[in-house]
């Protein structure tokens, strides 16, 4: 059964413009269905993060934060997939299915599903494809002010005073009923 409900705006969309830089995937790619290894566990995946590699940010970047993000989920403030903060400059690539303990200090926040790490998608059966938005933002501090016990929205906030770029890769993800 699809939700009968406006499409969501792009989140990005509704925040200041600032420049991109590249982001590429052997995982996932714009437009195109996530394969099920990307899918949450509740959702018969196997809850892997997909590949991420950027490059050409600015000079001035000091760390990054990756993030995933459903604006079409249906709940009215989207859900959060992923929120990984404070990624030194020296990583560039991210290899499929992750763990925060292989980058040094960088650290999760709890996502919606309240797990840390990477939670894939599980939209609701039947209903239409979802976006999942991953972004790399380019950060101006080595830290972002926040700590791990922070919420999504909060380290969001945070981004919008310190993001100097974002590179975004938007694929799709689906189940059939």
């Amino acid at each position: 059964m699809t939700l009968e409900r406006p499409i969501a705006p792009d989140p990005y969309e509704l925040l200041p413009t600032v420049p991109s830089f590249t982001l590429t995937s052997d995982d996932v790619q714009n437009g195109e269905p996530m394969d099920a290894r990307h899918a949450h566990g509740s959702a018969g995946g196997e809850n892997i993060s997909p590949h991420l590699a950027w490059s050409h940010f600015p000079a001035e970047t000091k760390s990054f934060v990756v993030t995933c993000f459903d604006p079409d989920a249906p709940t009215g403030s989207g859900f959060w997939h992923w929120v990984l903060v404070d990624v030194s400059t020296s990583v560039t690539e991210l290899p499929r299915g992750v763990k925060e303990g292989d980058l040094g200090g960088a650290f999760s926040i709890r996502n919606d599903y309240g797990e840390t790490g990477f939670g894939g998608a599980a939209p609701p059966p039947g209903d239409r494809p979802h976006r999942y938005v991953f972004a790399v933002h380019a950060v101006d501090v080595e830290r972002l002010d926040v700590g791990p016990n922070a919420s999504p929205a909060f380290v969001g906030f945070n981004l919008a005073f310190h993001t100097l770029a974002r590179a975004v890769i938007r694929p799709t993800y689906q189940i059939k009923e």
